[in-house]
């Protein structure tokens, strides 16, 4: 079977492992509901009594959904009532200034929250596997101390941990080696009235850098056949060194188009239709740009459209500051100082700003 058919199938099951998993969650949420109608009606209006354990395995799970999803789907208590045991069962349980008495003293904060992170970037790592990090990095701990903080926290056993994989885990295995491709159109103000531009962009999933491919009011397949081949260069083209290349099924990204990528070693992916989230970093991007620049100008003619776009990539690589990446700048142009005084970089005309601080 050939690679694209291949990630073909691999991306119409994920879509349909979704769906599919949402099913069965709105099942269980409904049945959940139902016997609780039923208790209500045993217990004659009383509440439900909870176990210590019960509470803490419902606060652990509780707290990854947060706040919103618990209010679609907590059927058996309120959310407030969930994040209240959080709060008391497991956030107190660390609390050192509590435990004052005989025993072995309970582990610092700092091994409990290495203990989950290990635990949950490795997901194949048993006890004895993480015992033996732990002992290396300076933290001598025991395997049933591992064992316990995992299942206060909500944590599976390596058995059941290791056959999960999500698909923003599969991304970032292999981030290295994809790239995204997407368009989004600006109405410009012309000589002949509002003219709709098409904006084609590529962004390292890896880095978050972003190349603007092209530009145009007349989006065709030929036009598309150039960009492939500006992007395929072999000396400088943008998808250099990558090997995948995640598009949706927009009418653009033609045969013609996605029949050139491989010759230069680079598949294209398709979605299944109507799922962006399967292309998320592609579709920040284009709220990214739209929110913090284009929406808050008029274009007045394709080069100040042209102007604008430039130098919000300027700013979205050198002075932006991204979440994802840790809150850090993809390639900042300004070294560190201490001290200085602070100055402004401003772009499209102050709508875009940067703060640092001169070198002395």
């Amino acid at each position: 079977m050939p690679p694209t058919a291949l990630h073909f199938l691999l991306l119409t099951f994920a879509g349909w492992v979704n769906r599919r998993q949402q099913e069965v969650v709105d099942y269980l949420v409904e049945e959940n509901r139902v016997l609780r109608e039923q208790l209500d009606r045993q217990l004659g209006g009383r509440r439900i009594s909870f176990t210590d354990d019960q509470r803490r395995r419902l606060a652990a799970k509780g707290k990854l959904l947060g706040r919103k999803l618990l209010h679609e789907y907590a059927a058996l208590v309120t959310p407030d009532t969930i994040l209240r045991w959080y709060r008391k069962s497991i956030a107190k349980k660390y609390d050192g200034s509590t435990r004052r008495g005989p025993g072995r003293p309970w582990k610092p904060v700092e091994t409990v929250a290495l203990v989950v992170q290990l635990a949950r970037e490795n997901p194949g790592w048993g006890y004895t596997r993480i015992r033996d990090v732990l002992r290396s990095l300076g933290h001598e701990i025991g395997r049933t101390t591992v064992a316990s903080i995992l299942a206060d926290h909500g944590i599976e056993p390596a058995p059941e941990r290791g056959k999960k994989t999500s698909w923003s885990a599969f991304l970032k295995s292999h981030w290295e080696v994809f790239a995204a491709m997407d368009f989004f159109t600006v109405e410009v103000v012309t000589l002949h009235g509002l003219v709709r531009y098409s904006v084609l962009f590529v962004i390292e999933l890896n880095t978050r850098k972003v190349h603007i491919a092209g530009i145009t009011n007349q989006a065709n397949d030929a036009w598309m056949w150039n960009m492939a081949r500006h992007l395929t260069d072999g000396f400088d083209g943008f998808l250099l060194g990558k090997r995948y290349l995640i598009l949706d099924r927009d009418p653009l990204f033609t045969k013609g188009f996605r029949d050139i990528l491989p010759g230069s070693g680079v598949e294209p992916l398709r979605l299944p239709a109507r799922s962006p989230n399967l292309n998320a970093y592609a579709e920040r991007f284009v709220l990214s740009i739209k929110s913090e620049c284009l929406d808050k100008i008029v274009p007045l003619g394709e080069r100040h459209l042209r102007l604008a776009v430039k130098e919000y990539v300027e700013h979205y690589h050198r002075e932006r500051h991204h979440q994802g990446l840790d809150s850090s700048i993809i390639t900042p142009q300004d070294p560190p100082a201490a001290d200085g005084p602070i100055q402004r970089r401003e772009r499209v005309g102050g709508i875009l700003n940067h703060y640092y601080r001169e070198a002395a």
